[in-house]
């Protein structure tokens, strides 16, 4: 086997920045905002939670390594229509997604540019063109960005947590735990919870793991605990130390570091932010190509470069980014309330996934599956109305891909048909 490609710590990197992205210095008060002292067992509770979402994509992966991911795991499980709904309401919808991720990551770094409000439509575009380069030569590189990057912001908190016991340890007798608020722990929750969307981006990387049925698994399960250690840390120098700062963390680096907090937390929370898209850019581009192999997209998105990177739906997906900015650059429209329907649709693929997980793997994962599921309807539930917008997705797609696929099998032998098919 090559020894070139994703280890479980290059992936658990990966899989940290993903989770980290544009909340990692911001969530942490909003929970506290919400819920005070109950934001540490918000969190914890939390990261204890999304175990089993996290192991069972891991599995699936693992077992069924599929540029697709999860609309591969549903086609297994539930017939090819499904699957290929649920892959196009992927497509559909991440770059929507990521280009509103990318607008509120530019947030980090305005208060350093003059005038920036200015110059955000071409520095977001310049930051896509920027993504182009770093996935042209696939995600080998990215992975060891991001994991120097990882590492940095886990020694930052470190670095506060030390300055935190050495300068302030009259504070650590100050916490005092109110009379218990169920709804406000499960407000905190709710909040908590978008920081652990985007497990399932790392399932559409197997094939780029040194070996996917061992790292895989053990990169999704570090990198969940490494996430929700920091944002743990993090939320509680928040509510020990507190901040009049907008951004609760930069007061408190700036009081237990003399400063500069706008400068390293800002430039931090922009890198983390831009890892966020880059490996959704990744997993977007490599389902485009795959659907053109199976004659869901069309053919032209197949092409692959030296580094089987897939060029030409990298740059389509690029585009798509591109065209979304400009659009809400000239309209004056915000992105903020599309984010919350667009989370219904990652609701979905996550109830589905999991569902499809019950189907294919062996016995003994039986109970984890329905763990997950039951997480997943929660969470549903929660949603409420902002599902809308996914069932939408699913009344228009499913009677077009129904159409497209009874022509496919007119006109073509079933072999090209298996939904498992993948170049």
């Amino acid at each position: 086997m090559s020894h070139k490609g994703i280890g479980r710590w290059q992936g658990a990197a990966l899989m940290a920045t993903t989770l980290l992205g544009t909340g990692v210095f911001i969530l942490p008060q909003m929970t506290v905002a919400v819920a005070g002292p109950w934001a540490l067992l918000a969190w914890l509770l939390l990261t204890v939670a999304v175990l089993p979402l996290a192991f069972t994509f891991g599995l699936l992966a693992s077992r069924f390594p599929h540029a697709t991911g999860p609309a591969h795991f549903v086609a297994l499980a539930f017939g090819e229509l499904t699957g290929r709904i649920l892959g196009l309401m992927f497509l559909l919808v991440v770059p929507l997604g990521a280009s509103a991720a990318l607008m509120i990551t530019f947030e980090f770094i305005a208060p350093l540019i003059p005038q920036a409000q200015q110059w955000r439509l071409p520095v977001e575009l310049g930051l896509l063109g920027l993504l182009w380069l770093l996935n042209y030569r696939g995600l080998q590189l990215s992975a060891r960005l991001q994991f120097g990057l990882t590492l940095l912001i886990i020694a930052v908190v470190l670095l506060l947590l030390l300055a935190f016991g050495l300068l302030q340890q009259q504070n650590l007798q100050q916490l005092s735990l109110p009379d218990f608020n169920g709804s406000a722990l499960a407000a905190a929750c709710a909040i908590a919870f978008w920081s652990f969307l985007g497990i399932e981006a790392m399932t559409h990387l197997a094939h780029d793991f040194r070996d996917a049925s061992k790292d895989l698994l053990a990169a999704l399960i570090r990198g969940c605990l490494v996430v929700g250690a920091i944002y743990l840390a993090c939320s509680y120098l928040v509510l020990v130390m507190g901040s009049g700062h907008p951004l609760a963390m930069i007061g408190v680096f700036n009081q237990l570091l003399g400063g500069y907090g706008e400068l390293v937390l800002g430039i931090l929370g922009f890198c983390s932010g831009i890892a966020t898209v880059n490996v959704y850019t990744a997993s977007v581009a490599r389902s485009l190509a795959s659907f053109s192999e199976q004659g869901i997209t069309p053919a032209y998105f197949q092409q692959k470069n030296a580094y089987l990177m897939p060029q030409r739906a990298l740059t389509a997906v690029i585009a798509a980014m591109a065209g979304v900015l400009v659009l809400t650059w000239f309209s004056g429209q915000q992105l903020e309330d599309l984010i919350s329907w667009v989370n219904g649709v990652f609701v979905v693929i996550y109830l589905l996934s999991m569902a499809a997980a019950y189907q294919l793997l062996p016995g003994r994962y039986k109970g984890l599956c329905l763990l997950s599921l039951a997480l997943c309807f929660i969470l549903a539930v929660a949603i409420a109305e902002h599902m809308l917008y996914a069932l939408l997705l699913i009344a228009a797609l499913g009677p077009l891909l129904y159409l497209q696929q009874q022509r496919q099998r007119l006109s073509a032998p079933p072999a090209v048909l298996r939904p498992g098919s993948d170049g």
